[in-house]
């Protein structure tokens, strides 16, 4: 059982690590919060799992491509739950963008986001995510119609569009590690 105080000192880090990596517009550096064989996953949908397996994918996939065309992004954490008895983190976030709307108000996503975390030997032994997909979904063609959305986000839609599985990304047979992760 990790010890409470250890627990809310590493998530106060993983926060502080986090604005940093939005000011630098690049997430990569949180990979090292996760243990070398540690897995990172959520669900788009009926037939679209992400997953990355490994400290190294989940630089390059989830930190990286996932996080490509939302530079400038911000995600401030609004309420953390933690569990010391399981090991666990849950904290619920908002996605904000950079841009702003014609009246001055931030572009963000409508609903919930959170991530949930599984914390073991000094580091996250797991990551799951939710947010809402049909929310972040009428947002980005919102942005779009504006003349707003990034490039970067504007690419990775058309190739989902047209069906392609981006990196990382699986139908719920072929998923590399479980959605629902070893508690």
């Amino acid at each position: 059982m990790p010890d409470r105080a250890e627990m809310e000192a590493f998530w106060q880090r993983w926060l502080d690590a986090n604005k940093e990596c939005e000011s630098r517009r690049d997430w990569s550096a949180l990979a090292e919060f996760f243990a070398p064989e540690a897995t990172y996953g959520w669900n788009c949908g009926a037939n679209d799992d992400f997953m990355a397996v490994g400290r190294d994918q989940i630089r390059e996939l989830a930190l990286g491509y996932e996080m490509q065309g939302l530079e400038g992004w911000s995600y401030p954490y609004q309420a953390t739950l933690i569990d010391d008895r399981a090991g666990m983190i849950i904290g619920f976030w908002k996605q904000v963008a950079d841009a702003k709307r014609p009246d001055g108000s931030a572009y963000e996503v409508a609903g919930f986001g959170a991530s949930w975390f599984g914390y073991a030997d000094g580091a996250w032994a797991w990551q799951r995510d939710f947010f809402d997909h049909m929310n972040a979904g009428t947002l980005f063609f919102e942005m779009m119609s504006a003349g707003v959305l990034s490039d970067g986000m504007r690419s990775r839609i058309e190739k989902a569009a047209k069906g392609e599985l981006l990196p990382g990304h699986f139908r719920p047979a072929d998923r590399p590690a479980p959605l629902w992760p070893p508690v």
